[in-house]
């Protein structure tokens, strides 16, 4: 019963726009500009550096631009 009460609340939230998940860590400016870099040769880990993200998170935008 409480289950389905909870499942209830977050159906209401969800249409009430509440649930929209986390903000992106770049604006597609900077994203755009990763990847030529990142296609230019300069390692990863330097950008993921001067981008303060991790290297998974830069290699999640790489993947996503290709």
């Amino acid at each position: 019963m409480i289950r389905e009460r909870q499942r209830e609340g977050i159906a209401i939230a969800k249409a009430k726009g509440v649930y929209k998940g986390r903000k992106r860590a770049l604006t597609p400016d900077q994203v755009k500009e990763i990847v030529e870099q990142a296609y230019a040769g300069i390692p990863k880990a330097d950008l993921a550096r001067a981008y303060c993200i991790s290297r998974e998170t830069l290699y999640q935008y790489l993947r996503r631009a290709a």
